[in-house]
């Protein structure tokens, strides 16, 4: 009986994603999509024993303060880099071998770890010098809580940098399962130091966080291992397959600059409101970001091998009907599920996080914020699709472009939407810089997907 149920659901799989491109990225999607969440279940959990150790607090507001810097750096160096050298690595693969594309990961891996040695370095000693002026809202016991944060989780950068990197290899291999299911143990450690270390008080949270990133790190080499994938870094020299990556690198990580600056500007701006207002925000993002990185992180991770490959064939068609049917499909799904969201906010924070030091007050507040934040999930996680299809496509200098028009947006609109609304308005800033950004995107990869079906129609004329 089981065997049966279980040759019918293998059946059932295989039609459903076997043949077609579009299939091949549903099952990519579906699959990254079930580990991640997962992952985000137990990240949920660990949102929820954060909130009932910590509430609204003014350590809990000194962690995230301190928490920023790491997550931006790694952000920028690593999740550039990651986006600069996935293309390039798959097309080196399939046009070199597997020799080559060794050489260009080795070379790509001591490049990024250099910067992140030298970043990190940089951020602890010139702590001093910026830490009162992003937390200007903070008194002096509250900042020097912050500067000693920033000490406990300035290893994360090196092993979040190393992690980004080395997952993306993963997936490039169209491995994706086992780097989904791994993010699980970041949270999981987490939740295992605040409830065996809870006389650690916020540091027992930190703690957690850089062990979890740790033994994920472990979990993911040994499967490249497993692939023969060499994790030795070896030096073979600036070659020509290494340069295109630093040179796509560059209005990469100037794009990843400016627009993870949105998040500093918000937390900075934040920090200038009441006591706990940046704690607020952190909750009133949390459960919007469960969608958000769910679908976003799955159906990127899925399409950009997909992608990348069309493009080294020149498939134009495919590519522009491929970007056509995901993007229906996006909003078809998240629109419903914005306004349910939005309908449901209040019951929902008070389910999850109304006990111990989070009270009532606190949940009404929270329930505004995530309304205000939800409206960005169907631009959210479209925009990333078409992010995709750039970063693919090599034209990274548009993502520098529309970063630095998001900065302005997000910093006008901070601040007018403050004065109206408080912490809320700092959140509604957000929905509105991502249906900026989408627009933008997508009117740019669509002139330049005509460009190439056009020139491809030329070249094939007799």
């Amino acid at each position: 009986m089981k065997n049966g149920l279980y040759q019918k659901s293998l059946t059932f799989w295989n039609k459903l994603t076997r043949g077609s491109t579009n299939r091949q990225i549903l099952a990519a999607t579906l699959t990254v999509g079930i580990g991640l969440g997962f992952a985000k279940l137990v990240s949920i959990l660990k949102e929820l024993v954060v909130a009932w150790n910590f509430g609204i607090s003014d350590s809990l507001d000194a962690f995230l303060m301190a928490f920023v810097l790491p997550s931006f750096i790694s952000n920028v160096i690593a999740g550039s880099f990651n986006a600069a050298l996935i293309p390039t690595y798959i097309q080196v693969r399939e046009k070199e071998g597997k020799e080559a594309a060794q050489k260009l990961f080795s070379g790509a891996i001591i490049w990024s770890c250099g910067l992140l040695a030298i970043t990190s370095l940089v951020m602890l000693t010139t702590a001093p010098l910026y830490l009162p002026k992003i937390a200007s809202g903070f008194d002096h016991e509250k900042l020097d809580l912050t500067y000693k944060l920033l000490w406990m989780l300035a290893p994360s950068i090196m092993f979040s940098g190393i992690l980004t990197v080395w997952a993306a290899v993963l997936n490039a291999g169209e491995r994706f399962a086992l780097a989904a299911v791994a993010e699980t143990l970041t949270p999981a450690m987490t939740i295992l130091f605040l409830l065996l270390f809870h006389s650690w008080d916020i540091f027992s949270l930190a703690a957690g966080l850089v062990a979890g990133q740790l033994l994920e790190m472990i979990v993911i080499g040994i499967a490249l291992h497993r692939q023969n994938i060499s994790l030795i870094p070896k030096w073979y020299g600036f070659d020509e397959n290494l340069r295109e990556v630093t040179g796509q690198y560059t209005p990469m990580i100037a794009g990843a600059f400016l627009m993870s600056s949105c998040s500093l500007v918000d937390q900075s701006m934040a920090a200038m409101l009441a006591p706990g207002s940046l704690a607020a925000l952190l909750y009133g993002k949390r459960l919007v970001l469960l969608p958000i990185t769910l679908a976003s992180t799955a159906l990127s991770t899925a399409v950009i091998p997909y992608f990348s490959k069309m493009i080294v064939h020149k498939d134009w068609k495919s590519v522009d009907h491929t970007l056509g049917h995901y993007l229906r499909l996006i909003f078809f799904v998240t629109v419903p599920m914005t306004l349910l969201f939005m309908a449901l906010s209040e019951p929902i924070i008070h389910l999850l996080f109304q006990r111990g030091s989070f009270n009532a007050s606190d949940t009404h507040i929270v329930s505004e914020i995530q309304i205000c934040f939800a409206l960005q999930i169907p631009f959210y996680i479209a925009n990333i699709l078409v992010v995709r299809l750039v970063s693919a496509m090599k034209m990274n200098h548009l993502l520098m472009q529309v970063s630095g028009l998001n900065l302005i947006v997000n910093i006008a609109c901070n601040y007018l939407f403050m004065q109206w609304m408080g912490i809320k308005g700092i959140a509604l800033s957000t929905s509105v810089v991502y249906m900026f950004c989408f627009s933008y995107m997508l009117i740019n990869a669509e002139i330049q997907l005509r460009k190439q079906r056009k020139l491809s129609q030329e070249i094939n004329q007799p």
